[in-house]
């Protein structure tokens, strides 16, 4: 026969993040951010296996990198890539 009981189980819930790039702080469910994790490879201008991490808001990020996107609208295989 098993026995069973019943456990809460706590973990981190994120509440806030703040953007590494414009430092504005976003709260609760307002926000859209990425996490950047990256580790250096052999001769990588990071360094040798450091590891590299930043958060940044969508719109830091569109500054950033928007420009040397290829977007897919509404599709996953690129059937309709607007460049």
């Amino acid at each position: 026969m098993k026995k069973h009981k019943t456990i809460m189980i706590k973990y981190p819930e994120l509440i806030s993040f703040k953007c590494d790039k414009c430092k504005k702080e976003f709260i609760d469910d307002e926000f859209e951010m990425q996490e950047i994790h990256i580790t250096g490879g052999y001769a990588s201008v990071f360094g040798d296996m450091n590891i590299v991490e930043c958060d940044l808001c969508q719109q830091c990020l569109y500054e950033l990198i928007g420009e040397f996107c290829i977007y897919n609208y509404g599709t996953t295989d690129g059937s309709e890539v607007v460049e």
